[in-house]
């Protein structure tokens, strides 16, 4: 049978590059701007040919200095003679984007051309630039862990994930922490180019396609800052130093030598939750750090944290972690039994 070039026939035009533009502003987390222009830049190479085309848009001329000290040279100044027709518009994240206050400038760009994208995002707490401007409001979005309470305190009307690496919302796209930019970048990569070519990128990168679990597992947060009067707080302590013992409601209450319905009404009013939710977080938290041991089976753990049994353990765990133990321990543990 002939073939298109023995017919003659012309072949078929490549499609037009998709502009994709990634904001990086003063103190920016270098990853989260290198990290997804690697996934987009390895996906031009996997799919043959040009389908995206790489721009940093920087506030002001010169260059931007990372909060690692390297500097990044911006190919676009915002509000400067940026003509191209953006398709995916991205803002990076900087470690003090919760403190500093956004740049008004910054903020107005955003809000004018994020209606004019396909799509548009932030990466780690690049967010709070797009709350600012909002573009957050009535949608999911999230963000690292570290400042997602933040988040959802300084814009009530925005709706935080907190375990998720990525969020969809429609033409939004938000990202979690650091290295979750390449999680997202390699999802748009998926919604363009189709899920054979991300995988070939996520193979060539040597990356998850579908990272197990959400950031939940990688919270390094510790102990809870014991909270309420004195009395409380010296009980909230010995809670956590002891998870292995009974820790009921009446137990906890004869400690303190006041009535059970007194001591739950005080714990809810002082610490803001149950002394029941307090005492699960605390055995959970003994129990990821038996974990990452690795010296013993997450039977053991249950055992010595205070849960009845390992598939006690594992429920309340996936439901403060968001995996299993036996996933935790495979990935954190120092020693693998």
């Amino acid at each position: 049978m002939p073939t298109e070039a023995d017919m003659g026939a012309k072949p078929k035009p490549k499609p037009k590059p998709r502009t994709v533009v990634i904001v990086a502003l003063p103190g920016v987390q270098l990853l989260d701007v290198a990290g997804p222009l690697d996934v987009f830049a390895e996906a031009n190479v996997q799919a043959g040919h040009q389908a995206y085309t790489l721009l940093v848009a920087g506030a002001e001329p010169g260059s931007i200095r990372s909060s690692s000290g390297v500097r990044l040279m911006p190919d676009r100044i915002i509000d400067r003679g940026f003509q191209e027709n953006i398709d995916t518009l991205l803002i990076a994240g900087c470690p003090n984007a919760a403190d500093v206050p956004a740049d008004g400038m910054v903020i107005d760009w955003l809000r004018r051309r994020a209606s004019r994208t396909r799509r548009f995002g932030s990466v780690c707490s690049g967010a709070f630039f797009l709350a600012a401007a909002g573009l957050l409001d009535g949608r999911r979005v999230t963000t690292h862990w570290a400042v997602a309470d933040r988040l959802a305190e300084k814009f009530p009307s925005v709706s935080v994930d907190k375990d998720a690496i990525y969020v969809t919302d429609g033409k939004l796209r938000t990202a979690a922490g650091v290295t979750a930019g390449l999680d997202l970048a390699l999802a748009l990569v998926e919604e363009d180019l189709g899920r054979e070519t991300a995988m070939k990128v996520a193979s060539q990168l040597v990356m998850f396609f579908k990272r197990p679990g959400g950031q939940m597992q990688f919270t390094r947060k510790g102990e809870a800052v014991p909270a309420g009067r004195a009395a409380l707080q010296e009980l909230q302590r010995w809670v956590a130093a002891n998870p292995g013992l009974d820790h009921s409601i009446a137990g906890l209450a004869a400690r303190m030598d006041i009535s059970p319905r007194h001591f739950a009404r005080l714990f809810r009013a002082e610490v803001g939750i149950t002394p029941a939710t307090w005492v699960e977080e605390a055995r959970v938290n003994a129990a990821r750090r038996l974990l990452e041991l690795g010296n013993e089976a997450p039977k053991q753990v249950a055992t010595h944290c205070g849960f009845a049994d390992a598939d006690t353990l594992r429920r309340a765990f996936a439901r403060h972690v968001g995996v299993t133990p036996a996933e935790y321990r495979k990935r954190f543990a120092r020693i693998v039994a």
